[in-house]
């Protein structure tokens, strides 16, 4: 059970870190120099290792110590990192902070010997409770009962910590196995999991997680200092998942390094409590290695590795049923491994009335019923049984129908009534964007799922947006009148250069809204990627940006990714080869317009309630592909009725290679 666990939290960290962070983090200034993070595990041979997947031989070790000095780089210590950051001194050219996690007694044999010879300076990061135990005892690694002599002595730790070559650093107390973190049983990463009672049905509240946390990174501390060990100065996260909370825990404790498997390119002047780092697999070779260096410094990531993207209901998988339900989820990790997609955009909210808006949601919270406490248990499968490399949570912004007695419930968007504006008619209710009351709220929803579970993106619904004839509430009139606009909707419209006006202020309160609860996210999962759905309408006809408060050039330039809604039969074009050219030629005329849009794909005619033919999806797919798109998308998955066809899908899908394109 250890080992699997631990395989599965390894290989969902080390999947997730081979793409690149959004992007508006993964930019430094060209001044600042670049820091190269490199993280090992055990140096011994595979046949002797705890986890052999993640095992380097010694002379695979060398190897690369031989090719990193051989290429220019040069081993820098914890004081020259600090030292640098604090503008008091100056890197190196090309500094690697190297890094080994876990503290295996194996470390002493066969790495220490290396690092003498070669006088490299490393990080090695430890846990307490598999330090404690006395010599002759047994330890608890992750659920697996082993010796204490697996682990390095306090003799050892104070020997190398002398040599003036290894800075020993926290790896928690106990924070490296898993806890309960669904009703499901799952077993999630403890530094950033909310502890699941099934006594209580309950959640662990934000006082009692901060307290946990607190009091385990200060235990490990006092415990190194109790038998001569400095007290940490860098804090190496288990399994690399982090948050800012912790991160913040972390830097109140001494710690004000802290080194995670995100990906991204780090530098001198980076935030230190948030450094990215090389996670080294017993397969790597120097080749390897070099890529990996490379990829990270040029940014190449999500962006630039086409992405194969199932969009999934998961009112499908939902059933009051238990056995039934993991029936339902079981059938769909099979159809995403048959398919071999590699991002994923799951549902996280509920609409049972289908009227349009969001009235239950898929996760415990303060606002909304929840139908089922699901998402958790059906991203975490998701994850960690499956290639999935990003599961985003698909989330309205603004069509949140709260409980009557929710006085917020009536700050609703107001829709201008007029004869000729039935085809804008939006569907479905939504709370205003100019309420701050109804901002609050929906932040709050936001911000009780990014404590739910680790994700990698927010999709933003389709209701990410405003039709010509909206918002005509108070709060939004007030709001026009601020930058100067008449108090008249008709009269707004009736006027170009304030029709123009009121549209791009309504697009920039939009997506300002929708970056902000981005943000507000990042506190709990700080590699978020963001994602948008986008009318085609918007991205065929310049006009129509006035009609949804939508614009392509925005789109594309603020959030990472823009899916675009390639419907035709949605959408009644008349030739749908032609749709698709119109669409991606428009997507071209912008700087990597292509490496940032989805093109999202229907897999029913909502029109006629009929399913598209599984072989037409496939050719449509592949018509993309030989026009130069990037990142194909489909909605939705009927994992029940298995359409589309999977062996179908996975055949259009490997048309286009996985592979970084630069």
């Amino acid at each position: 059970m250890k080992i699997r666990f631990l395989l599965n939290i390894l290989a969902a960290s080390l999947s997730a870190s081979v793409f690149c962070a959004p992007l508006t983090w993964a930019k430094a200034s060209s001044s600042d120099q670049t820091l190269t993070v490199i993280g090992y595990h055990e140096i011994t041979n595979k046949q002797n290792a705890l986890i052999p997947e993640y095992a380097v031989s010694s002379a695979q070790f060398e190897k690369h110590i031989e090719w990193l000095k051989k290429n220019g780089y040069h081993f820098i210590s914890v004081d020259q990192l600090l030292q640098a950051h604090a503008g008091k001194a100056r890197l190196p050219v090309k500094p690697v902070l190297l890094t080994v996690d876990d503290g295996y007694e194996s470390f002493y044999q066969n790495a220490y010997p290396i690092i003498k010879a070669n006088k490299i300076p490393t990080v090695l990061a430890v846990v307490g409770s598999w330090l404690e135990p006395a010599e002759n005892q047994k330890i608890n690694f992750s659920d697996e009962i082993i010796p204490r002599n697996a682990m390095l002595s306090w003799e050892q730790l104070k020997e190398m910590q002398n040599s003036g070559l290894v800075e020993i650093a926290s790896h928690s107390y106990n924070l490296h196995r898993g806890i309960l973190g669904n009703p499901q049983g799952n077993s999630e990463p403890a530094a950033v999991t909310r502890l699941y009672d099934p006594k209580t049905a309950s959640y662990e509240d934000d006082l009692h997680y901060q307290q946990r946390i607190t009091e385990d990174l200060r235990h490990n501390n006092q415990l190194l200092k109790a038998h001569g060990i400095q007290s940490p100065r860098v804090m190496v996260w288990p399994y690399g998942r982090y948050n800012l909370q912790t991160v913040s825990i972390a830097k109140h404790l001494g710690m004000p390094i802290a080194i995670s498997l995100d990906d991204g390119a780090d530098s001198v002047k980076s935030a230190l409590n948030q450094l990215n780092r090389i996670l080294v697999d017993g397969n790597m070779s120097t080749n390897d290695l070099a890529q990996e260096i490379e990829n990270r410094q040029k940014n190449l990531g999500d962006n630039n590795r086409p992405q194969k993207i199932m969009h999934i209901d998961l009112d499908y998988i939902y059933d009051p049923n238990p056995a039934q339900q993991e029936r339902n989820l079981s059938n769909l990790l099979d159809r995403i491994e048959t398919m071999k997609v590699n991002t994923v955009y799951l549902q996280a909210f509920s609409d049972p009335d289908a009227n349009g808006s969001a009235d239950m949601v898929y996760f415990p919270n303060r606002y909304l019923p929840m139908r089922a406490d699901l998402f958790n248990r059906v991203a975490w499968q998701i994850q960690t049984r499956t290639h999935v490399s990003r599961v985003y949570a698909w989330m309205p912004l603004l069509a949140w129908e709260l409980p009557k007695n929710n006085p917020v419930a009536n700050d609703v968007v107001v829709t201008q009534q007029s004869g000729d504006s039935a085809h804008l008619n939006m569907g479905y209710k939504r709370l205003s964007p100019f309420s701050s009351d109804a901002r609050k709220t929906i932040a709050g929803i936001y911000t009780d799922l990014a404590k739910s579970v680790p994700f990698n993106g927010i999709l933003f619904h389709d209701d990410t947006t405003l039709s010509d004839y909206e918002d005509a509430s108070p709060q939004a009139m007030q709001a026009y009148a601020s930058i100067g606009l008449p108090s008249d909707l008709a009269a707004i419209r009736s006027n170009d250069a304030d029709l123009q006006k009121w549209t791009a202020f309504k697009t920039k309160s939009i997506d300002d809204f929708a970056l902000s609860l981005a943000a507000d996210v990042r506190q709990y999962q700080p590699f978020l990627l963001t994602a948008r759905n986008l009318y085609a309408q918007v991205a065929l006809k310049p006009y129509a940006e006035n009609w949804y408060s939508q614009s392509l050039e925005e789109s594309l330039r603020r959030y990472d990714f823009t899916a675009i809604m390639a419907m035709p039969y949605m959408e009644q074009a008349p030739n749908n080869a032609q749709f698709y050219q119109d669409i991606v030629n428009r997507v071209k005329k912008y700087p990597n317009g292509i490496k940032k849009t989805v093109f999202e794909l229907q897999a029913v005619d909502w029109r006629s309630n009929q399913k598209i033919p599984s072989d037409e999806m496939a050719k449509t797919i592949q018509s993309l592909y030989e026009q130069g798109a990037m990142h194909v998308a489909y909605y939705p998955d009927d994992p029940i009725k298995d359409h589309p066809d999977s062996s179908v899908m996975r055949k259009a899908f490997d048309l286009k290679s996985s592979k970084l394109i630069p």
